[in-house]
């Protein structure tokens, strides 16, 4: 028991909690959508043997850059030059089948007044004129034929780009009945990107543009960033090149395609690839680290120190990350110190002591922040 007279102490206060916080502030933040796409070459032809023969000889290297018009393949042209050469011998019989007959049709005609030819001699030899003179078309025709196919034994590259692996061997008889495909030649600097948006997500920009709180940029004007396999950032930003004007019913999904620099050929068809796009710009948004948003059973918060020092929950909405912070378009304003640090000894209503953020050992610089309507 106490001394007659001893006064109990009073316990000390509890200290306040620290926290960790970054001052919000307005400015425009691009509005972007992460979606997964595949590559494609912008062009892509497939080099076969018009002129049935046999291959003989392969006249680029695989996997080599060609340009158009350069031959890649021989096929035996013997075969395709005897043809050629009969039709030309055809083409000189039909020649001099409609000499003799132009000069015996000229003779009769002269012969006619005197009546010493019949009209139906003149009419026969008129007629075999026109005979041998139509022949003589079908036989340069002929000739024009079996020139082309003999062309065709050089197999050339219809477009340039980068040739791919031959299809068949030297010594395969190709072109015999269907045209044998021998290679591959694909564009692939440009290279495309192709990638779909869920509609219904389309459908929420255009109606946020019609509210005027985001400016969506022009279909080409809108940037397409890719992210490599392993993470890594493609170095090249290219923009988009098409949106399909229906939706895939069965995806429910637009088709979009993008156009990217590929000078190094570093990206190759048939690649899957990370694509961000830049679909427009939020005009009054917030960017805080991750880690201030909480979320529950009703939604997204933060936790911001209020006037006395006191903690206070603030409901938000959040569009996307970007980076490792979330864009956050209704729910904050100007000044708001958002609790970064330091949440599980903050409660709402109860004071705390706020000292600046720090990332990675350095002050963080302050988050920037704007507020829109509440929804």
């Amino acid at each position: 028991m106490l001394a007659c007279g001893q006064s109990a102490k009073a316990p000390p206060p509890a200290p306040t909690a620290q926290v960790a916080v970054v001052t919000a502030r307005s400015q425009p933040v691009p509005l972007t959508r992460d979606l997964v796409g595949r590559l494609s070459a912008t062009r892509v032809a497939d080099v076969r043997a018009r002129a049935a023969g046999v291959l003989l000889k392969r006249l680029y290297k695989e996997g080599s850059d060609v340009q158009q018009g350069q031959v890649l393949f021989q096929i035996d042209p013997a075969p395709l030059q005897a043809a050629l050469s009969g039709a030309l011998a055809a083409l000189a019989q039909a020649q001099a089948n409609a000499t003799n007959a132009h000069v015996s049709a000229q003779r009769d005609r002269e012969l006619i007044a005197s009546g010493l030819v019949s009209r139906s001699d003149l009419d026969n030899a008129e007629a075999a004129e026109r005979s041998t003179a139509a022949a003589v078309l079908q036989a340069q025709a002929n000739v024009d034929t079996a020139r082309i196919n003999l062309g065709y034994a050089k197999v050339a590259a219809p477009i340039a780009g980068r040739a791919s692996q031959q299809a068949v061997t030297e010594g395969a008889l190709v072109g015999q009945g269907t045209a044998t495909l021998l290679t591959t030649v694909e564009q692939i600097d440009p290279i495309y990107v192709n990638f779909d948006q869920p509609a219904i997500e389309v459908e929420r920009l255009h109606r946020a543009q019609a509210t005027g709180n985001i400016t969506l940029v022009d279909r080409n004007k809108a940037a397409v960033q890719l992210t490599l396999a392993d993470g890594a950032p493609y170095g090249r930003a290219g923009t988009l090149d098409f949106r399909d004007a229906s939706v895939d019913p069965a995806t429910g999904a637009v088709a979009l395609r993008g156009l990217i620099p590929n000078p190094d050929r570093q990206l190759l068809p048939g690649m899957y690839v990370g694509v961000r796009l830049t679909v427009g710009t939020l005009k009054r948004a917030v960017l805080v680290p991750q880690a201030a948003v909480q979320r529950d059973g009703t939604g997204p918060y933060v936790l911001v120190v209020g006037s006395g020092e006191v903690v206070v929950q603030k409901r938000v909405a959040t569009e996307s990350l970007s980076g490792p912070e979330w864009i956050i378009t209704e729910g904050l304003a100007d000044d708001d110190r958002v609790i970064v640090s330091g949440i599980q000894g903050a409660r709402p209503g109860v004071r705390v002591t706020a000292v600046p953020y720090r990332a990675g050992g350095e002050t963080a610089s302050v988050a920037t922040a704007a507020p829109t309507p509440g929804r």
